[in-house]
């Protein structure tokens, strides 16, 4: 997915490293206000609680920490209005989706020691190394977490060593080879005994390697052995020798002295099966090399150069129309990486004018705009330092608020909001964007900008652009779906991106290179760099499909948002592969939803340091170059790849005791072949399967630059321990594959191994060539070489090749052309105008009869409903024309009784009142029956009518392919 800089890389990560005032320990007490306690908290206990370190998403102390609320809970912790002690409260957040997330709650003894446990902790659970350490590093973990776990004597009990692996019988397997089946209640553990256990897990999967290495079903392998396994299986083919040198003797005798412990065994320059395990564990082994998890990238290029990790609707918890809307939603989406996130602003109740954030016209929750601009001050480069884009959706018609908003801004984020445009990259056309680097702890603000057509009114509010003031070319359409929709009683949500306020001054001020404009055409937004337009998928798919060289010309140089269409009121995911493939750079996902689309961006963002940013390969970025993202052919010099996965076993992979099967899937450009495998379904067993399965092939992957495996995105050959992960990317402790892995050029099926004998011709005619340069009387030969290696050239392009016998005919054909008549000359001429004309004739019949069919059936489907419409409009205007008679008759009768005796006056008057509300009632009683019966004769007769179009449209469909048929065949006899 990225372009690296050239050139081997020096990884700057830095491995996991714990404090020492963590080493020491500290004091803490532990407050649950929903209980009300509190408790010491120490590493002796009865019950020991062990959360996995790397669930834990963040770490707050002082203002931003959980403070408590209830009186008790303060009094106890010593915090009162005089004594203000938040500096020694510290926070732990933890889960493993963004949703449900939940909360540790400790004061330290000192505000210094609160700081430091705050720093590395988070330090700790976000370092990029320790999410994706070696397999022999988990089991370790695994191993220590249940040394953790003793009871009051010291001893680990068997329960808790049954409730790790879930399977009770292997555990006993494991306890009785160790000799300590007596003992089933606790036993002193030591590491042979978990080395006992996992080896019943991993022995099949190991003896496929075994094979491989040449071993031959021996207990061990010979150093020539594992040279030649390491240096043909685990050492990509393709690299260049000199860069990338096969390991030598000595450098294979050192893994060896790593891995094997047995000195008898290394005397025979021989390693054991379980040396070979831990090797295959170990840390040359880990399937993602540590530089690809670096900032590997170039961070010097322009804003447009990269795909931005973005958020839809951040806000949201669950779907788009209920559910609550939550301010930590900001801070988790921010920490997990996201550089892009959306602020849908409301207008404020008038006791407070505060505005707030939810999404309009739905009952979601309403949360305070300032207390998200707080969270996202605090949380914004805690885990990626390059800059936020904040994308406002501004509904906000209120110009005391929007200054209230922008005076937000300011004050909270301070220095680190961008609002004046940097010197270098003044907003003209032309004028390209500046870099994640040059932007580095730089908040932009996405929002619609005053202009000066834009005023606003004198009591102060901003009038609201409206839906309907927007000019559309599909009117009519928009129309006829409307009263269809009408017409059923279905009334859709539909998005608020256009009813947004005009901006104020204040507001405009904010804005500089991130300017939201509606999309016109291409050639419209050419030049002016810093403005950019969203896309709802649909319409991005519209023109993905209809001009995907256009839209990655746009991409190189401005920015495009696609986010999700208004119909995913579930907060369901598109597939952001699409879009990534015409170079749209903030693809927006719902990221309370982890589901496949979510896991793709989540393990894609998860490279280049999990800093948000990933570089574009070169062709989407060269404005010298074209890319079309349907293409078959070869991509810019770059050779496409046929990559083989073979899942040989599993290891742990649920706790439940049911079939399991491994899904592969490929994500990548639409000319790429097959794109999912999976394998037969185990018999009941999860915690070791082993799988028979033929080799998953991918047999071409046009671009591996831009494809990702959902696995994981191999990037080394062989064979490894893929570590799983969770939906939101987080390690998990022991569920693993074996796999192999291999990638090679892609040769197409019918030039397998027919390659070498085209190179060889052509190094043959090349030799003829030199030959005979000097010797004119050969320039026959001369020219079949030169036409030979030409025509190869284009051929290898294409990815075809042809034998030798198809290249002798072909240049047989081109020397034996016999000379035409002027006669034949005229009659091919005079040929090639009578085609021509056909073709003219057939196209215009075409388009006619296709004109045809959409005005009937346009007639057919949509009059039905604008009559309806009109009918409609027509009671109303009924309805007010008889209310106005029924009202002049009723003042008329109340002016002459009031001229008549007054006494009688007022009995009148109520007796003129009463007959006019019941003339009114039955009149109208009576107007809406009638239209009742015409609603329904004009809802059957368009049933009526859909019913016959439906019965009528496979005989059109049927004349109109009778009709093509015959016109081809008048073509084939004007042919012939």
């Amino acid at each position: 997915m990225a372009g690296a800089k050239p050139g081997v890389h020096a990884l700057q990560l830095k491995p996991v490293a714990v404090h020492e005032e963590l080493k020491k320990g500290g004091k803490f007490v532990k407050w649950d206000e929903v209980r009300m306690k509190c408790l010491k908290v120490s590493f002796r206990a009865n019950d020991v609680e062990i959360l996995d370190i790397s669930y834990i998403r963040d770490t707050r102390t002082g203002k931003y920490a959980k403070q408590p609320k209830d009186a008790k809970v303060k009094e106890v912790l010593g915090l009162t209005k005089e004594v203000n002690g938040e500096g020694k409260l510290l926070t732990v957040v933890y889960g493993n989706d963004l949703v449900n997330v939940s909360f540790l709650n400790f004061q330290a003894m000192q505000e210094d020691v609160a700081k430091i446990w705050t720093d590395e902790l988070f330090a700790l659970s976000t370092n990029i190394l320790s999410q994706n350490v070696s397999r022999n590093t988990f089991l370790y973990k695994a191993y220590t977490k249940l040394k953790l776990q003793v009871n009051q004597e010291g001893k680990i009990p068997v329960k808790n060593v049954i409730k790790m692996f879930s399977d009770k019988k292997r555990v006993e397997t494991a306890l009785e080879q160790c000799g300590l089946i007596n003992n089933k209640d606790a036993l002193a553990i030591v590491l042979g005994f978990l080395v006992k256990l996992l080896r019943t897990c991993y022995t099949l999967g190991l003896l496929f390697c075994l094979c491989s290495s040449g071993s031959k079903r021996k207990p061990f392998i010979s150093l020539d052995q594992l040279m030649d396994f390491i240096n043909r299986r685990q050492r990509d083919s393709r690299l260049n020798e000199v860069l990338y040198p096969p390991l030598k003797r000595d450098q294979v005798r050192q893994i060896m002295e790593k891995y094997e412990t047995n000195t008898s065994q290394l005397e025979r320059d021989q390693i054991s099966l379980q040396a070979f395990s831990r090797y295959l564990g170990g840390e040359e082994n880990t399937i993602v090399p540590p530089e690809r998890l670096d900032i590997i990238d170039d961070m010097n290029q322009p804003l447009s150069h990269y795909f931005i990790n973005s958020s839809h609707n951040t806000y949201l918890t669950v779907g788009q129309l209920t559910g609550n809307s939550s301010v930590e939603m900001y801070r988790q989406v921010l920490l997990t990486g996201c550089r892009c996130i959306e602020l849908d602003c409301w207008k404020g109740r008038p006791q407070d004018e505060e505005p707030y954030i939810t999404h309009g016209f739905t009952m979601t929750t309403e949360i305070p705009f300032k207390e998200v601009i707080e969270a996202i001050a605090e949380s914004a480069f805690k885990t990626s330092p390059y800059p936020v884009i904040l994308s406002f959706e501004n509904h906000v018609d209120s110009a005391k608020q929007q200054a209230k908003m922008a005076e937000y801004c300011r004050t909270i984020f301070g220095d680190a909001l961008l609002i004046e445009p940097l010197e270098k990259y003044p907003l003209s056309e032309g004028q390209l964007l500046p870099s994640p680097q040059e932007l580095m702890g730089k908040i932009l603000i996405k929002n619609k900008k005053k202009h000066h057509h834009h005023r606003p009114s004198e009591s102060g509010s901003i009038r609201r652009k409206e839906p309907g003031e927007q000019s559309s070319p599909h009117n009519g359409k928009v129309l006829c779906n409307v009263a269809a929709l009408w017409i059923s009683g279905i009334c859709l949500p539909q998005g608020t991106a256009s009813s947004e306020a005009n901006a104020t001054e204040e507001m405009s001020n904010l804005v500089n290179y991130i300017e939201p404009v509606k999309f016109k055409t291409f050639e419209w937004a050419r030049k002016r760099f810093f403005e950019m337009s969203s896309f709802v998928e649909t319409k991005g798919m519209d023109a993905l499909k209809s001009f995907p060289i256009e839209f990655v010309e746009y991409n190189k140089n401005q920015l495009s948002r696609i986010y999700p269409k208004g119909t995913r009121v579930d907060s369901s995911n598109y597939m952001p592969q699409l879009f990534w493939n015409v170079g749209c750079q903030m693809v927006a996902l719902n990221f309370q939803t982890l589901d496949l689309p979510m896991q793709l961006n989540m393990g894609v963002f998860e490279y280049n340091g999990l800093s948000g940013y990933l570089l574009k390969p070169e062709f989407m970025r060269r404005t010298d170059k074209h890319f079309d993202p349907f293409t078959e052919n070869i991509v810019d010099g770059i050779v496409a790849n046929t990559v083989k996965i073979k899942v040989i076993s599993g290891q742990f992979l649920t706790d439940k005791k049911v079939g399991v099967y491994v899904e592969v899937d490929i994500f990548g450009l639409p000319a790429d072949t097959k794109r999912k495998y999976r394998t037969k379904t185990s018999n009941g067993n999860s915690l070791d399967p082993v799988w028979d399965d033929e080799m998953f092939v991918f047999n071409k992957v046009v671009l591996p630059t831009l494809a990702s495996l959902r696995i994981a995105e191999i990037n080394t050959l062989g064979y490894h321990y893929i570590n799983l992960k969770n939906e939101l990317n987080q390690p998990l402790m022991l569920p693993s594959l074996l796999v192999y892995t291999e990638a090679q050029d892609y040769i197409p099926n019918e030039h397998q191994g027919n390659d070498t004998m085209q190179a060889s011709l052509w190094i043959n005619m090349s030799h003829k060539q030199a030959k005979n340069k000097l010797h004119p009387q050969t320039f026959e030969a001369f020219l079949f070489s030169s036409l030979c290696k030409n025509y190869f050239v284009v051929r290898l392009a294409k990815m075809e090749m042809t034998s030798l016998q198809q290249y002798l005919r072909w240049f047989v054909c081109l020397s034996d052309v016999k000379v035409q008549s002027v006669e034949e000359l005229q009659q091919n001429k005079h040929y090639e105008k009578l085609l021509k004309k056909q073709r003219k004739e057939l196209k215009e019949l075409r388009k006619k009869h296709l004109k045809k069919v959409r005005t009937d059936g346009f007639n057919y489907r949509n009059y039905p409903c604008l009559d309806l419409l009109s009918v409609c409009h027509c009671v109303c205007r009924e309805k007010k024309e008889l209310q106005k008679i029924l009202d002049r008759k009723r003042l008329n009768s109340i002016s002459e009784a009031k001229n008549r005796e007054k006494d009688k006056a007022e009995s009148e008057l109520n007796e003129i009142n009463r007959k006019h509300i019941q003339d009114s009632v039955s009149l109208i009683r009576g107007l809406e029956e009638a239209q009742t019966r015409r609603d329904d004769k004009l809802l059957q007769r368009h049933r009526d009518v859909l019913q016959r179009i439906d019965e009528e449209l496979p005989q059109v469909s049927k004349r109109s392919e009778t009709k093509k048929v015959g016109s081809a065949k008048n073509l084939q006899l004007v042919q012939s």
